[in-house]
């Protein structure tokens, strides 16, 4: 039964779209523009399903919602000009019924609507970050290709190469595979693969790059000299962009501070006062402290990483063979080097375990995330001992009190090792990466006199390049045991794992096993990584400010609550103390306790710094992980504020 629906599903979406092909051509193309893998019949069908059960859960949801809740009276506010007599009637319950059904239906028409909307944009959405990241790392890719060009290669054997380092090049390698593709497979010569590629791409550089790439293919022009004036152009394009992200992040920041910081604060402050009135505004105060203030948080941090210029991560693939064509023959026990090579085997079984035991602080400085394997347990642990520990507290604010400061001891047990191993391994990447240009430009001094690329790096050994020169003293051993000088320098980049070094090193390997004489490449090389690093100490440099001023209004924030905490609820629990519920003058607190109050303006900062902590390394380094240290540091701050001097 559901096989023939589906069919008959399938056969009324491809009427529609041959109905109306030229209502779907965008939506077509969008899907071949995101690399979707999915036709355009297909897609119809998957949005038209999945809408009509988003609306069908929508649906049922305010069903159930108007026969089982209690909802208030409402009484319209309008004033009558007109003496208009509105029939009176009762709702007898099968009318009653029938409301609600027809409630479901618009609530069901309106979802299944909204999501069928949202499905049928998506593509474009992809099609935009496609587009986004293939502008990124275009001038990347556009290196490498005049890294391959220099050495000989021909402009195929350079697409399947780049093609085949996609985890380097990200999309920009994987809309060159499209050209592979349809040579190797569709029967396309190479220059109908690249209009082809022209009229697919959703990057509107990279379709002027491969118009002009056509033009010079067919006119037999200098394709060395071309690659060469676009990636310079490409370098200069990429700092035009970074500054017009820089002054749209200068906004963004500036939204932040107002909306979500001096926002709830000021709102804070006001339902303060309506509790001196008193009124017991608790819910509306609870509402923006534990929802509104992580929810706008948490949005912000979506749309900041939605316009920002990210890296993507690097991965490099590694090709292992078993050859088990003899795998059944009977292997005769000789005393010869056997015993030898089990050691081997043993030594490379134990090797990491040992390597841990000798430096065990490496391995969380090399991949923090390791820490949380050691501090979320810990942290666990003391958690449950703590609640264990605590007294059975009748009053809830009381036991509110005792236990909020330990799941905050908690929460830092977790974030401080994080935040301190991160920032370690950050500023090493960061020194390693400013000496790259300098180590690559003496590389191919060096090596434009006439030495080969191991001798070179033998003789740069010696120079004075700060924390690089242990890791070229690594590739300089490397070599010297019988490794190529390829595979040194990708053992070089197995464990920095770092994009700038990523790209230079397989600009440097690719080139080198084509030509001894890569001196210009190497040049190329060089400029791309002073390229990169020159931005980055940009947007350090820019937003400085901006986590700075982060820093400072979280301190006013801090600083108002304090004195809101000390200066008017401490005066206002001592007066209650003489006489409960009333204050000089006729000012009452209402029913709610002092506590209570104490309580949501100290979770207030906590969070406030959390989220301003994460905010600040999200806009000063493109990075969460980068404010695990911030939010650390605040959350300390508040900790202490509100446990030491209040």
């Amino acid at each position: 039964m559901i096989l023939p629906a589906c069919t008959r599903i399938r056969r009324l979406i491809r009427r529609l779209v041959e109905r109306d092909p030229i209502r779907y051509r965008s939506l077509r193309e969008d899907l071949v523009a995101a690399n979707m893998g999915v036709t355009l019949e297909r897609y119809l069908l998957r949005t038209f399903l999945v809408s009509g059960l988003f609306g069908l859960f929508w649906a049922v949801l305010a069903l159930l919602t108007l026969r089982f809740a209690v909802l208030p009276q409402v009484s319209i506010r309008i004033y009558n000009v007109f003496a208009i007599r509105l029939p009176a009637f009762m709702l007898v319950d099968p009318m009653v019924g029938v409301l609600q059904v027809v409630a479901s239906a618009v609530v069901f028409i309106i979802t299944a609507y909204a999501g069928s909307v949202f499905f049928l944009r998506y593509p474009s959405l992809v099609k935009k970050n496609r587009e986004t990241r293939i502008n990124l790392l275009l001038h990347h890719a556009v290196a490498y290709m005049y890294a391959m060009r220099q050495g000989g290669a021909e402009m195929m054997a350079v697409f399947r190469a780049i093609s085949g380092n996609s985890g380097v090049y990200g999309e920009a390698a994987h809309e060159f595979r499209r050209v592979v593709r349809d040579t190797d497979y569709f029967g396309y010569d190479q220059i109908t693969a690249l209009r082809h590629l022209q009229e697919t791409t959703p990057s509107e550089k990279l379709r002027e790059f491969t118009q002009d790439l056509v033009s010079v293919v067919e006119s037999g022009g200098d394709m060395l000299a071309f690659l060469d004036a676009r990636v310079r152009t490409y370098q200069e394009e990429a700092r035009f962009e970074q500054k017009a992200f820089l002054s749209t992040l200068q906004l963004v920041a500036e939204a932040y501070v107002t909306l979500f910081v001096a926002g709830p604060l000021f709102i804070i402050i006001v339902m303060v006062v309506m509790g001196f009135m008193g009124s017991t505004p608790i819910l509306q105060l609870s509402v923006i402290i534990y929802l509104l203030v992580p929810v706008g948080s948490l949005f912000f941090i979506l749309f900041l990483d939605a316009i920002s210029i990210k890296t993507e991560g690097i991965e490099r693939y590694t090709e292992a063979r078993w050859l088990n064509e003899f795998d059944d023959v009977p292997v005769e026990e000789r005393t010869g080097d056997e015993p030898l090579v089990r050691q081997l085997q043993y030594y490379d079984r134990v090797r990491n375990l040992r390597a841990f035991l000798r430096h065990p602080l490496r391995a969380f400085l090399v991949e923090p995330n390791r820490t949380f394997y050691v501090t979320v347990p810990i942290a666990l642990a003391y958690v449950l001992l703590a609640f264990l520990a605590t007294p059975a507290y009748t009053d809830v604010e009381v036991l509110i009190d005792v236990l909020d400061d330990h799941l905050v001891v908690a929460l830092l047990v977790i974030l401080v090792p994080f935040g301190i191993f991160h920032g370690s391994w950050q500023k090493t990447v960061m020194e390693l990466e400013a000496a790259i240009p300098e180590f690559l430009n003496r590389l191919s001094g060096i090596n434009q006199v006439g030495l080969t690329l191991a001798q070179a790096i033998t003789i740069v050994v010696r120079a004075d390049l700060g924390v690089l020169t242990y890791e070229i003293r690594k590739i300089k051993r490397d070599i010297e045991w019988g490794a190529s000088v390829q595979d040194a320098l990708v053992r070089f980049e197995e464990r920095i794992r770092t994009p700038t070094i990523a790209r230079a090193v397989t600009l440097i390997t690719t080139a080198s096993r084509m030509t001894g004489g890569i001196g210009d490449v190497l040049n190329i090389a060089a400029r791309d990584a002073a390229m990169s690093e020159t931005l980055k100490r940009e947007r350090r440099a820019e937003m400085f400010i901006y986590v700075t001023i982060v820093y400072l209004v979280f301190i006013v924030f801090l600083f108002v609550v304090a004195v809101i905490d000390a200066q008017f609820l401490s005066v206002l629990a001592g007066v209650d103390a003489l006489a409960p519920g009333s204050m000089p003058g006729g000012l009452s607190f209402g029913n709610t306790p002092i506590a209570t109050f104490e309580r949501l303006l100290y979770h207030a900062c906590l969070i406030q710094a959390f989220f301003s902590g994460l905010i600040a390394g999200a806009m000063g380094e493109a990075s969460l992980r980068a404010g695990v240290k911030h939010a650390a540091v605040m959350i300390i701050i508040a900790f202490v504020v509100f446990n030491v001097f209040l």
